[in-house]
């Protein structure tokens, strides 16, 4: 069975802005329940000052969520990424 690589374009392919956004929407909405859950036990204020800083409450939801955001992002992006197969295998052509 002869293969080709995976990034060959294929006629029905995915939308750029499709992917992006199937990377930024779950990690967004993951990031939400992360930052709800953590500082529902976590004071970003006591947390500052155990890091010498001096934050405002907001200043602190704020940076935590663009925080789990991003983390979340990256996972997301890297299960996109490895879902890929290798090589696909191409139709067998009938003589």
């Amino acid at each position: 069975m002869p293969t080709q690589p995976a990034t060959s374009q294929q006629p029905q392919q995915i939308p750029a802005i499709q992917n992006i956004i199937s990377v930024l929407w779950p990690s967004f909405l993951t990031a939400t329940a992360a930052t709800i859950i953590f500082f529902t036990l976590f004071d970003p204020v006591e947390l500052g000052n155990l890091l010498g800083l001096e934050l405002t409450r907001m200043a602190g939801y704020t940076g935590g969520f663009f925080g789990f955001w991003f983390l979340t992002s990256i996972s997301c992006a890297l299960t996109c990424y490895f879902r890929r197969p290798c090589h696909r295998i191409s139709p067998v052509e009938e003589e």
